[in-house]
This record gives C-alpha cells, sequence and structure tokens, in this order.
C-alpha cells in the first residue's frame, strides 16, 4: 500500500470518526438502541449511562483499530456497559453503501452489558 492509499484510508475513517461521534455526543441524533437488559435498569442508570458513553474519549489502537470510534465500553457502578455503532442503509437492510455519506447511510448505536454479549 503507497502513501497515497494510506492517505486515503485515515480520510475515509476519519469521516467516518466525525459522523460517529456526532450520533454518540448528541443522542438521539440518529437511532439508540438498547437491550432489555439495560432498559430493566431504570431511567436514572440510563441517562448516567447515556452520559458515559457521550463522555468516552478511551479510543486506542487495542479498542479502535481502525480509527471510526464505532466501539467502547464504560462502567457503571461496577457494571460493564458496551456500546456500538453501525452502519445501514436507509431501509436498515444491509451495510451503508457508503458510511461517510449520511444520505444514504443510517447509523444505530446499540447500548447493552456484559451478560448481553
Amino acid at each position: 500500500m503507497d502513501c497515497q492509499d494510506d492517505d486515503a484510508r485515515a480520510a475515509y475513517a476519519h469521516k467516518i470518526q466525525m459522523l460517529n461521534d456526532q450520533l454518540r455526543r448528541e443522542m438521539p441524533h440518529g437511532s439508540v438502541m438498547i437491550t432489555r437488559a439495560v432498559a430493566q435498569l431504570g431511567n436514572d442508570k440510563l441517562h448516567e449511562i447515556a452520559a458515559a458513553i457521550q463522555a468516552f474519549e478511551q479510543f486506542g489502537p487495542d479498542n479502535d483499530p481502525w480509527g471510526e470510534h464505532d466501539f467502547g465500553q464504560v462502567e457503571i457502578d461496577g457494571e460493564m456497559i458496551f456500546w456500538k455503532i453501525d452502519a445501514y442503509d436507509l431501509n436498515l437492510e444491509f451495510a451503508s453503501p457508503d458510511p461517510t455519506e449520511e444520505a444514504v447511510t443510517r447509523r444505530i448505536l446499540t447500548i447493552m452489558t456484559a451478560g448481553d454479549l
């Protein structure tokens, strides 16, 4: 892979990163899904989880190898909460044809507990 390919991949990942960060920080921009286990934690805990996800910035090579900020975990009262962002087509049937283009992409932020994995 040459330098231009590396630059193009970095620019592509950065655009996805910006869109994913926007969804994560500005909930409910886009769609947010929670598992049944998360819903059972109650509204106060949901607000705490949402705030922790919005503030999350501990991205690195181990949890974000592609630099797209599409996965993370937070600990709330000793319980690990995971979140992920997926980019679908507008009908939510397939992967987005171009996750850098909002006109053809619907992002979904899913929040789950370790027991949901």
